[in-house]
């Protein structure tokens, strides 16, 4: 396997599962040392780790909430003392929050919010952490969402507009950092058989598989290549882009 990222360093936010710990693993085999951040699950991030070390690359658990915009400047900067730099980061912590209208009486306000403060501003404060510290020909890359571009369902307004203020944010950064030669991109990911979408499987509306050209759920494997590929240094020319890894959802 062609070590293209042998000698760089990755963040990947929320790395110690689904298509965090995938992205993770994916960067490894290309030769990537690679840092994580956790929230919750300690165990599984150590595992995790175990396995990027057992590819033969440097890896590091870190604990943040990236709910706590305060957080990604220590984050980014554990990463920096430990391994000198960092040259990629990969926003993949996010949260999602669907089933309720927004003039349901009950939907629950603050977990809407905090879903904004994790699944946004927790993705803006990392962007601007990293800024400072990536050198020339650094790469973010932010885990988007199809719901970000067509909405086609009720239930998800708020958790379609944290992914698609992203893209923004990321249009918006990729003309600051242009001069630098660090791109900035968005993966849409479609549907993936994880943690996330526990339960969903055999139970989702007709419409949203209708909706889908490729009519299956993505593997996390699919979705973190393209993340790599943007990663790499075939992807030096691509920024402030959106790649759709979704079956055709928006086709």
């Amino acid at each position: 396997m062609s070590k293209t990222l042998s000698g760089k360093v990755a963040l990947v936010t929320g790395g110690s599962r689904g298509l965090g710990a995938a992205t993770a693993a994916a960067l490894a085999d290309k030769g990537a040392d690679v840092a994580i951040s956790y929230v919750a699950s300690a165990e599984k991030a150590e595992a995790v780790v175990a396995g990027l070390k057992a590819k033969g690359v440097r890896a590091v658990a870190i604990k943040a909430d990236q709910g706590d915009m305060s957080a990604a400047e220590s984050l980014v900067q554990k990463v920096v003392d430990t391994f000198g730099k960092l040259d990629i980061l990969v926003n993949n912590a996010a949260i999602a929050l669907q089933g309720k209208t927004i003039d349901d009486p009950e939907i629950d306000n603050a977990a809407m919010d905090r879903q904004w403060l994790i699944n946004t501003m927790g993705v803006v404060a990392t962007i601007r952490a990293a800024a400072r510290v990536l050198p020339e020909g650094g790469r973010i890359i932010s885990v988007g969402s199809g719901l970000g571009s067509r909405v086609l369902f009720p239930g998800t307004a708020d958790y379609a507009a944290t992914k698609a203020a992203v893209l923004g944010y990321t249009k918006g950064a990729a003309r600051d950092l242009g001069p630098r030669n660090i791109t900035v991109n968005v993966v849409q990911a479609g549907i993936m058989d994880t943690d996330m979408a526990a339960g969903s499987k055999d139970n989702l509306p007709p419409i949203i598989m209708d909706s889908h050209a490729i009519r299956r759920m993505a593997r996390v494997e699919e979705v973190a290549a393209a993340i790599v590929f943007l990663a790499g240094p075939d992807a030096a020319y691509i920024t402030g882009s959106v790649i759709d890894v979704n079956g055709g959802y928006i086709a």
